[in-house]
């Protein structure tokens, strides 16, 4: 049976192009998102830590602009690299920016110029993911509309770029047991390795007023979620240095991983409080219907073409590859806040107790009372709204 996990979760204040408090090659993964270079509601993020900035844009000098919002965010970039393991990756989710100077309108490539510098700074960039990210305006073309040569394509995708601090990482024996528990289905792999994603729906960002949480901006908790599945194993450190409202924190207590969360303004980076009864069983809702839709998954296949092959040795329940055999979800069940800025996760295995084990005398015995058996059918998962 797989052993009790438990997860400690940090958070800092302060620049994440100085992360003093995270040791060199302590992380696993990063995942975050930055500020978006050229998009006006950002321009102020930018043009405080740099008076140039400002003046540049005012004065119809949108590179200089450009380039003055990517120099400060190139030392994030070395930073990351340095807290990396070797074998570690980075999930940059960025957008591109259309805009117009001096009665032209054109397009700020931030995918480009920020992968540019990842390479130059020693990574090893990957194939990246463009995330469909519709709006929900009815008219979504840009310039003169039904006359040609005059309108413009939209813009309704952002990136997700993925690189490697060198090569591939090699697994301890007790990681390659913790890799073997954090399998994905072979169903979810055909969705989560895809170039292209069209089944995660964006939050809008605003910046209305100068307060901190209207400045976050924060990406949705399913796609933090579908990365650190992707390329981190149980027990690994997620690092955000761009933590905002916490999410990819909140995604790794779910997914049974670690983290480390960098926020500069003092109003958001308190993770103490963020963490409720509330936020627990919205994960474990979450994360019941993983495995339900898995179920569901399965009766349709074997109703169509009779048993699969292997078995999941926890939950009983038919898989499609050998590598799903040992695959495990943890439950976070409850988390112990050892300061405002650093709690703890605990996790059971209640989730067994929804589906026919093939190994049921090899269960231990829990106390029923303090088992919530989750319901044999359970809805999609909802977008969490955890704040």
């Amino acid at each position: 049976m797989p052993t009790e996990l438990q997860t400690r979760h940090r958070v800092f204040q302060g620049d994440a192009r100085r992360m003093a408090a995270v040791a060199d090659a302590s992380v696993h993964l990063v995942v975050t998102s930055p500020p978006y270079p050229m998009i006006a509601m950002w321009d102020g993020v930018f043009s405080r830590q740099d008076a140039q900035i400002a003046p540049a844009l005012a004065g119809g000098r949108p590179r200089e602009g450009f380039e003055r919002m990517h120099a400060l965010l190139d030392p994030v970039w070395k930073e990351i690299h340095r807290v990396l393991l070797p074998g570690g990756f980075a999930c940059i989710n960025i957008g591109d920016a259309v805009r117009s100077f001096n009665g032209e309108f054109g397009l700020y490539a931030n995918h480009v110029r920020i992968l540019a510098y990842l390479q130059r700074i020693g990574f090893t960039c990957l194939p990246v993911i463009l995330w469909h990210k519709p709006t929900n305006a009815p008219t979504k073309f840009m310039g003169s509309g039904m006359l040609p040569a005059g309108a413009y394509v939209t813009l309704e995708h952002e990136y997700i770029l993925i690189v490697r601090k060198g090569g591939k990482r090699r697994f301890s024996p007790e990681e390659q047991r913790r890799r073997r528990a954090s399998a994905i289905f072979w169903e979810e792999r055909n969705i989560f390795y895809s170039d292209i994603w069209t089944d995660i729906r964006g939050a809008g960002q605003t910046l209305e007023g100068e307060e901190p949480r209207a400045r976050s901006a924060a990406f949705p908790f399913e796609l933090a979620l579908r990365l650190i599945l992707m390329y981190a194993i149980k027990g690994d450190t997620v690092l955000d240095p761009f933590w905002g409202t916490g999410t990819t924190t909140l995604a790794a207590a779910a997914a049974g991983r670690s983290s480390i969360g960098c926020e500069i303004e003092p109003q958001l980076a308190r993770l103490g409080a963020r963490f409720d009864a509330a936020v627990l069983g919205a994960m474990q809702t979450h994360l019941s219907a993983r495995l339900e839709r898995h179920a569901s998954f399965v009766r349709e296949r074997e109703a169509l073409k009779g048993p699969l092959k292997y078995r999941n040795r926890h939950y009983g329940f038919g898989v499609t590859t050998r590598q799903e055999q040992a695959l495990f979800i943890d439950r976070p069940c409850r988390f112990a806040v050892r300061s405002p800025k650093d709690l703890v996760v605990a996790y059971d295995d209640a989730f067994l107790y929804g589906f026919p084990s093939v190994d049921r005398n090899e269960r231990p015995t829990l106390d029923a009372k303090a088992v919530t058996v989750p319901p044999s059918t359970l809805p999609a998962p909802l977008q969490l709204k955890l704040f």
